[in-house]
């Protein structure tokens, strides 16, 4: 079972940048699936972005599209989540997410198994 440990959250003012790290334990090159979550008190997980780790493609939420990027670093087993002119509505608590691939990758928390703790982002207006 792969272990994930997320990284890199913080404070930050509104149009501000962080950038996310997910460390895994094992990395998966073939049909798999890896995203970033975030979840907000009082309400749902919410899928941020994901990545087929074979192919590299990439889906996004609407409401992060232009501002957010998810990429990988597979030398390092690392997944990454550069957050671009954050909002105020951007803070939550952020986790890292992995499990096979099913027929393509979402963005849908349900379909991943394997999570990390999470990491908190904090944006202040």
């Amino acid at each position: 079972q792969v272990q994930l440990v997320e990284s890199g959250g913080g404070s930050v003012q509104a149009g501000g940048s962080l950038r996310l790290s997910c460390a895994a334990s094992e990395y998966t090159y073939v049909n798999y699936c890896m995203g970033w979550f975030r979840q907000a008190p009082g309400k749902e997980r919410e899928g941020v972005a994901a990545i087929d780790t074979d192919s590299g493609s990439t889906v996004y939420a609407d409401s992060v599209k232009g501002r957010f990027t998810i990429s990988q670093d597979k030398a390092k087993r690392t997944l990454l989540l550069q957050m671009k002119n954050l909002k105020p509505e951007d803070t939550a608590m952020y986790y890292c997410a992995a499990d096979w691939k099913r027929t393509f990758c979402t963005v849908v928390a349900g379909t991943y198994r394997f999570w990390g703790q999470g990491t908190q982002v904090t944006v202040s207006s």
